[in-house]
C-alpha cells in the first residue's frame, strides 16, 4: 500500500454493515460509526473502549466466532463478522 492511501474495508456488526479503512481496529470502526459502548458491566453501565490497550478488557466483542476479542487491540478486516454483548 502507497504511503497516504487508506482501502476501505466492511465489517458486518450486529447484522450491520459498518465501513472502515484497512489497518483500523476494530473498536476503531465501532467508534467511527457512532458506537460508544456495545457491552454493561455487572451494574448496567455502559462500556466500549475505555483502555485502549487491551488491560481492561471493557471492549470484548466476539469476532467470527471468537469470543472475548479486545476491540481496541484487533485489527478489522474486511468481511469480519463482529456480535457485541448489544445484540446478545
Amino acid at each position: 500500500m502507497r504511503p497516504g492511501v487508506t482501502l476501505p474495508i466492511t465489517v458486518v456488526v450486529d447484522g450491520v454493515a459498518m465501513p472502515g479503512v484497512a489497518g483500523q481496529t476494530v473498536a476503531g470502526v465501532l467508534m467511527g460509526a457512532g458506537r460508544l459502548s456495545w457491552r454493561t458491566t455487572r451494574n448496567g453501565r455502559p462500556r466500549g473502549v475505555f483502555c485502549g490497550i487491551g488491560v481492561c478488557h471493557d471492549c470484548l466483542v466476539v469476532v467470527n466466532g471468537l469470543a472475548d476479542v479486545r476491540a481496541c487491540q484487533r485489527r478489522a478486516i474486511d468481511g469480519d463478522e463482529i456480535s457485541t454483548e448489544e445484540q446478545a
